[in-house]
This record gives C-alpha cells, sequence and structure tokens, in this order.
C-alpha cells in the first residue's frame, strides 16, 4: 500500500474522530495528516513525511486551535437568542419558586423557576436570569 494512502487513511480517522468529540484536537492533526499525504504523494521520503506531519501538527494546532476555542466562547454582547438573554435583569410577575412562575424580560414575558430550588421570589422583584433550559429561565435574586 502507498505511503500517501496510509496517511489518507489516518486523516480520515483522525476527521471522524474530530467530528464525533469536537475536541478541537483530532482535526488540526488530521489536517497535518492530509498535508502528509500530499507530501507522500508528491515522492518524498518517510523523514520527511514524518516531519511534515510533525510540523503540521503543531502549527494546526498552535494556529486553529486558539481561534476555534475563542469562536465557542462568545461574548455576551455577541451572543443571540436565548443565549443572550443570560446575564440580563427580568421583573417577577408571578411568584416564582423552584417549580415555576412568570418573569418579564426584555418586554417579553416568561415561564421561569427559582435557580435555587428553595428559593422563593415575589411578585416585583427585579432578579437574574442565570440560565435558560428550553422556553424557561432560571432567576435568582
Amino acid at each position: 500500500m502507498s505511503a500517501w494512502v496510509v496517511w489518507a487513511v489516518i486523516a480520515a480517522v483522525l476527521a471522524a474522530g474530530e467530528a464525533a468529540t469536537a475536541a478541537l484536537v483530532l482535526g488540526p492533526v488530521a489536517l497535518a495528516a492530509a498535508i502528509a499525504a500530499i507530501v507522500a504523494a508528491a515522492g518524498a521520503g518517510a523523514a520527511i513525511q514524518v516531519t511534515a506531519f510533525v510540523l503540521g501538527s503543531v502549527a494546526a494546532l498552535g494556529i486553529l486551535r486558539p481561534i476555534a476555542t475563542r469562536h465557542l466562547k462568545v461574548p455576551p454582547h455577541v451572543r443571540t437568542g436565548s443565549a443572550a438573554l443570560i446575564g440580563t435583569s427580568c421583573t417577577v410577575i408571578e411568584q416564582v419558586t423552584g417549580d415555576g412562575g412568570r418573569v418579564k424580560i426584555g418586554g417579553e414575558i416568561w415561564s421561569a423557576r427559582s435557580y435555587d430550588e428553595e428559593q422563593v421570589i415575589e411578585p416585583g422583584t427585579r432578579c437574574d436570569v442565570l440560565k435558560i433550559e428550553g422556553a424557561t429561565a432560571l432567576v435568582a435574586k
């Protein structure tokens, strides 16, 4: 079997592993294996293939992984949808307990539960949205 085929199979396996785990590690290494496959197809020796793989891995992990992780940690001013509500203030409309209640967030009425199941929040109280689960806001004073 040709060396480039081996590298291509390694790249495919690593890419599948990245798709299954989304760990942001196997993807850049799969890219390096693809580079090594191209180097092997060009006729380079085994030492050059391994060097290309190692250098490609280091470069890809050093450049791509920080960029990808930065995009996963979206700052609050860039968030959209229900994720944008986390950290905002709300006003209790109906008493909020661990079982339920209603709050007004940015002009909209949301079902809510207290983040601490023992806490009871009375109507008119201002509180913070700590988490969104489906269509329910988890809030706390």
